[in-house]
């Protein structure tokens, strides 16, 4: 039955990516709106080494569509030269008053990355109806230095998503407009996994650290991020000096029985998790991932994640998508300097497969949210 579903999955991956382009414009009910929180929890947590001891959040909502506003170009980089392609959006537009509540989908980045780098599918969100909310990992994020302790102590990644959902509930603006019945989580590459341990996965870092081990050119060893950061050996050791207690815990659950659907875009460090990791999740799982990924590749996560939960969903796409074609769509002058993350393989189109991806992710959310 497994089989006969994955092979749906890819018929139906390649019929969204012809039939959704105009499919999301024509339900389109919100202008987005886009604004930014710095969320500073009152109790002691891990800051993993980082320079900015608070969460830096992204939101992106439903706006008023009254005539009166008008979404313009956001980007990553210098305005003159930007990086990436970040959507439209309204900034510090006035939540929509159409509703007094939304449901509310937490993002959490990839290794390195930034809550920006998710504005393909927070800004679909918002237009059909969602407050998305992406969380700058501390420690692991593009917009300070990185630490070791950041790439290290994965499982804390799930802590910021749970503090951010708290200082969501308790903004004066976005607070009384959470539908706090209503809330998924969405992440891609490890923060596919970080939405998995809000699910309620766990996790024995022990096993991935011994399939590196075993051989230390498995890209999900080393990936690009870390190029900088030293061998996993010394991140290793570094990291076990400076966070014993946070180490101790890695196997913990990061269960937050708010979230009740979670959807994870390539989700990485697959063995991480022993053959029972998944015993406790009981929410509805959606994954999807591309054919041509190196850095988190079917077999080994996704494919093997199904395996250990037989009621998910996963989806492959094929024809060349990749891990990278998840980030925002670049520039050309991304496409100049940064390799690999602008990269993708000829025929692939990162917009579209963009469009692909969000259509299912809307259509999974109002299923197990709406």
């Amino acid at each position: 039955m497994r089989t006969l579903r994955l092979a749906a999955t890819l018929v139906f991956g390649l019929t969204v990516m012809v039939s959704v382009r105009g499919g999301l414009a024509a339900t389109t009910t919100y202008e987005v709106g886009e604004s930014s929180r710095v969320f500073k929890p009152g109790h002691a947590r891990n800051w993993r080494g980082a320079k900015t001891q608070a969460l830096v959040a992204t939101i992106w909502y439903p706006a008023n569509a009254d005539g009166t506003l008008y979404e313009e170009p956001q980007v990553i980089g210098p305005p003159d030269m930007p990086l990436f392609l970040a959507g439209g959006a309204v900034l510090n537009a006035p939540i929509a008053s159409s509703q007094v509540k939304f449901p509310v989908v937490m993002l959490s980045h990839g290794t390195g990355g930034s809550a920006m780098q998710l504005a393909w599918l927070g800004t679909v969100l918002a237009r059909h109806g969602y407050i998305a909310v992406g969380v700058n990992h501390p420690g692991n994020n593009a917009l300070e230095p990185y630490t070791a302790e950041g790439f290290v102590l994965w499982w804390e990644r799930a802590t910021d998503i749970s503090d951010a959902l708290d200082g969501l509930m308790t903004d004066s603006t976005f607070g009384p407009h959470v539908d706090e019945g209503r809330i998924g989580a969405a992440g891609f590459s490890i923060g596919g996994y970080t939405v998995l341990e809000l699910a309620g996965a766990r996790t024995d870092q022990e096993r991935f650290l011994k399939a590196c081990q075993t051989d230390p050119t498995l890209h999900k060893c080393v990936v690009p991020e870390m190029k900088n950061m030293g061998d996993p050996e010394q991140m290793l050791a570094k990291v076990r000096a400076s966070s014993a207690e946070s180490m101790a815990r890695g196997g913990a659950s990061y269960r937050d029985a708010r979230v009740k659907a979670v959807f994870a875009i390539a989700p990485a460090v697959g063995q991480a998790f022993a053959p029972d990791g998944f015993r406790e999740v009981t929410i509805p799982v959606a994954m999807v991932v591309g054919a041509a990924d190196p850095i988190a590749p079917v077999a080994t996560n996704a494919g093997r994640f199904l395996a250990l939960m037989p009621d998910a969903h996963l989806t492959v796409l094929p024809d060349g998508v990749a891990h990278y074609t998840f980030l925002d769509t670049c520039t050309d002058v991304g496409r100049a300097k940064l390799g690999v993350f602008c990269g993708d393989a000829a025929g692939v189109d990162r917009e579209k497969v963009h469009a692909t991806v969000s259509a299912m992710a809307v259509k999974f959310f109002d299923k197990n949210l709406k």
